[in-house]
């Protein structure tokens, strides 16, 4: 199993990082809440890491703090929840408004999240409210967002990429319909923004408990 790996930030983009690790190049995937924490390209980072094998794939998902990777293990756990749904809510919800969402029983903020209906939304609630328990002693406030600056608004825009379509794209690929995405992002979008905190943003517009 691997558990953390240290290396330095070679690619990003909101589902995936590729780490490079004692000459290796590791292809991570990643939530969004863990994205948001990355460092610029060529920093060092250490991300608490999950392996998972599966008959046609591998996949190591990788985290920002421990608490997430945690809460990933226990969410797989739960009936009919599977690594990539378990990633989906970690991209919506941080470990620890996932946690005040069960406590609360607050099924109306996890149907919000792609690809949680009402009865999934229902079962988190029944079997993460027992499970919670374990992660005892490793409830932190929540690490602050990094902050955006327009400079890397600009450097995306110089580099060619147009940082709306990114961001429309990230959710897209995070279940949420084009319309609902262009709509989401329009909402939020002001001159100068990066695609990384207009993703933030328009996730937070649409799931209220990621304002907790």
């Amino acid at each position: 199993m691997i558990g953390r790996i240290r290396g330095i930030l070679i690619e990003k983009s909101p589902a995936q990082a590729l780490v490079e690790c004692a000459g290796l190049g590791y292809e991570v995937d990643i939530p969004y809440t863990t994205f948001f924490n990355l460092p610029e390209t060529g920093d060092e980072l250490v991300l608490h890491t999950h392996f998972v094998v599966r008959e046609d794939a591998q996949s190591l998902y990788g985290f920002s703090s421990q608490l997430d990777r945690d809460l990933f293990r226990l969410l797989i756990k739960v009936n009919g929840v599977g690594p990539k749904l378990a990633a989906g809510i970690l991209s919506g919800l941080d470990a620890n408004q996932f946690i005040r969402c069960v406590e609360a029983r607050d099924a109306n903020a996890l149907v919000k999240l792609p690809g949680v209906g009402k009865k999934t939304a229902e079962r988190l609630l029944i079997e993460m409210t027992d499970r919670i328990g374990q992660l005892e002693g490793q409830f932190t406030p929540a690490s602050p967002n990094a902050t955006v600056t327009s400079d890397s608004a600009n450097a995306s825009i110089a580099a060619g990429h147009d940082p709306r379509e990114e961001a429309e794209a990230a959710l897209i690929a995070l279940g949420y319909k084009p319309q609902e995405a262009s709509k989401a992002i329009s909402k939020v979008a002001e001159e100068s923004m990066s695609s990384q905190e207009l993703i933030r943003l328009a996730l937070r517009a649409m799931i209220p408990a990621a304002n907790g």
